[in-house]
């Protein structure tokens, strides 16, 4: 298989979030775009005001007002950490699956992905639990809260 271009992978990022956004009745604006494209290159979750450092032409209210959409939409992901704002990355099947390692201390969010037999188990284990109870599930996320080095002192 060949590898995909930077370009093609952001083309195929834009058509996915234009057709999402379509499907809500909503329009694919410069700001939207502009935020998608802080979200791809960011690599990991970030806050507004992350954002908007990173790309100070993004008012921060109209940023948030355009985050807001994009969630609702299925575009953004919003994760909850421990910190005074929330962190922003985009959803699945925009990255691939995996999960977040929280610190409680100073929020940080880091990025983790398991091994594909070990998410097959957690999937079935999950999965097992829900039916038990008449739950029918979608998907799955887990948010590991606790210190990161820094905090910890290590």
């Amino acid at each position: 298989m060949e590898p995909v271009s930077r370009a093609d992978f952001a083309a195929e990022i834009h058509d996915h979030v234009s057709a999402r956004l379509a499907h809500n009745e909503q329009r694919y604006t410069a700001g939207r775009r502009r935020l998608v494209e802080v979200l791809s290159q960011a690599g990991r979750p970030v806050t507004l005001p992350e954002i908007t450092e990173l790309e100070p032409d993004l008012a921060p209210s109209s940023a948030y007002r355009n985050l807001d959409v994009l969630e609702q939409c299925g575009v953004v992901h919003r994760v909850a950490g421990s910190a005074e704002h929330a962190h922003f990355e985009l959803a699945e099947p925009l990255l691939d699956h995996h999960h977040h390692l929280i610190c409680i201390d100073c929020g940080a969010i880091s990025d983790i992905q398991l091994d594909d037999e070990l998410e097959a188990l957690v999937d079935k284990h999950l999965a097992s639990a829900a039916r038990a109870v008449g739950f029918e599930p979608l998907r799955h996320s887990l948010d590991l809260h606790g210190r990161c080095a820094r905090c910890s002192g290590r």
